[in-house]
């Protein structure tokens, strides 16, 4: 046989060996999976909520309109530091000194009436007194008249005098009581129209005292809504009255934020937090949680559920504020800030990571022990507790169990799992698992498609990025 044809039989017969040895591996690695795994390790685990919101005083003040008028000046600019009683601005005061100047010459007219009733009162007290004294000298003539009538001593006609003196006596001593309560009554008509001048003149003189608007606390004018000669109107219902200023005490800040009705249940005060700034970047401050919402704000509209009056499925977020422990120097309402508070803190337990966590239903599960019991071996497949039978009406999710994927002499065995409180990207595990346990942790698909009892090659290589193309 020629060198040529020597030569393309030996590469042919090693082109089909090669085939067959390819061919080999691939049917045995055919149901092999390539997965990425971990070791289950004790760490310290901490869980928090994070939320968004906004820098407030705790103490601020808005200051609004309580008459009206044009402004004439404004004493403060924003920024200003300002203490309780400074004066802020002022308002034309012309309408409302002079109605107090009205009221006070009004005040002294009833005070006038006050003292001719008095005088008045005083006239029938004394008329009151010599009409009884009248009456009690016309009394006496009227008993001996009787007397000495009966004695014959008198006539008729005297006696009829005594008699009448007596009677219009008595009639003047009820006519002077008629007068002296009627002046009595005057009296107090009097007094009560002076306690009404006094009561409108005090009224008056704080409207015209409001025309001079003061600092309601200590602190920073944050922010002056009007100008020297804008108009100010006071509130009436349903309607705001012109807001003029905000006064806000930057010692004691705070971080308010909105928490996810799911997060709630899990804060409460004391608890310590962490807050970053917008405008501050790279700074963290240390807070404590002081006021946890206890009511429910739609998310999109912002109002409490006990305001609206139909039912709705939207989301609720509920109020939380964190006190920070030293504000910074430059902070200003309004800053946008996140607050990430510690709900709870393990500081030994076993964690593995969230990705790590698979959910399987219960009847995929049972299918893989038969097949593993059917193929002469145990099965490798843990199963939770059993459950009793269903119709198949009930809901799927009832019949998930959660576990990790656990490597063993090749293969994954499914362990159902009890899980704690979360971390960033780890999650506590109460029973189920132990240290030194090799976990399935990647890929995610591998962990959405993976079966109990598969065949794995564990591949924990750092992925290589792929090459940008041009």
């Amino acid at each position: 046989m020629k060198t040529w044809k020597k030569v393309g039989l030996g590469v042919g017969i090693a082109i089909v060996a090669a085939g067959i040895v390819i061919y080999s591996v691939k049917q045995a690695n055919k149901d092999t999976v390539t997965v990425q795994t971990a070791k289950v390790a004790k760490q310290k685990l901490t869980s928090y909520v994070t939320a968004s919101g906004e820098i407030r005083p705790k103490n601020y003040a808005n200051v609004l309109a309580e008459g009206f008028g044009p402004i004439t000046s404004i004493n403060v600019k924003e920024g200003d530091h300002v203490k309780k009683g400074d004066i802020l601005m002022h308002v034309d005061p012309v309408q409302a000194g002079a109605d107090a100047d009205a009221q006070a010459a009004g005040l002294s007219s009833a005070q006038a009436a006050l003292s001719s009733a008095e005088a008045a009162n005083h006239q029938a007290q004394a008329d009151q007194i010599t009409q009884e004294a009248n009456l009690a000298k016309a009394k006496a003539d009227y008993q001996r008249g009787q007397n000495l009538m009966k004695d014959g001593l008198i006539p008729a006609q005297q006696f009829d005098m005594y008699k009448a003196a007596y009677d219009a006596a008595a009639s003047a001593v009820n006519s002077a009581q008629a007068h002296l309560s009627q002046t009595k009554a005057q009296v107090e008509q009097a007094r009560y129209t002076l306690e009404q001048s006094k009561a409108q003149l005090v009224h008056l003189k704080d409207v015209l005292n409001k025309t001079t608007y003061r600092a309601p606390i200590d602190g920073i004018v944050t922010y002056i809504a009007m100008r020297v000669g804008e108009s100010v109107v006071t509130g009436i219902q349903n309607s705001a009255g012109s807001y003029l200023m905000t006064i806000a005490d930057l010692s004691v800040a705070t971080s308010e934020t909105m928490v996810d009705e799911t997060d709630i249940i899990n804060l409460r005060n004391g608890q310590k937090a962490t807050v970053t700034i917008d405008a501050m970047p790279g700074q963290m401050f240390t807070g404590t949680v002081t006021e946890v919402g206890t009511q429910g704000v739609l998310r999109t509209s912002g109002i409490a559920t006990t305001q609206t009056t139909t039912g709705s499925q939207e989301a609720r977020d509920f109020k939380v504020v964190v006190t920070l422990d030293h504000p910074p120097d430059g902070i200003r309402p309004g800053l946008s800030c996140t607050s990430k508070v510690v709900t709870a803190e393990r500081p030994d337990v076993i964690a593995i990571p969230i990705q790590a966590l698979a959910m399987r239903s219960r009847k995929e599960l049972e299918e893989a022990a038969k097949q593993a019991a059917s193929k002469g071996r145990d099965s490798s497949v843990t199963l939770a507790a059993a459950m009793p039978e269903k119709t198949v009406t009930d809901d799927a999710k009832k019949d998930d169990v959660q576990g990790v994927f656990v490597v063993r002499n090749g293969k994954v065995v499914f362990v159902q799992v009890q899980t704690g409180i979360s971390g960033t990207s780890d999650i506590e595990i109460t029973s189920g698992l132990k240290e030194g346990d090799e976990i399935v942790t990647g890929s995610y698909k591998a962990l959405r498609t993976l079966k109990p009892d598969t065949a794995v090659k564990i591949d924990n290589k750092t992925p290589q990025k792929q090459s940008e193309t041009t």
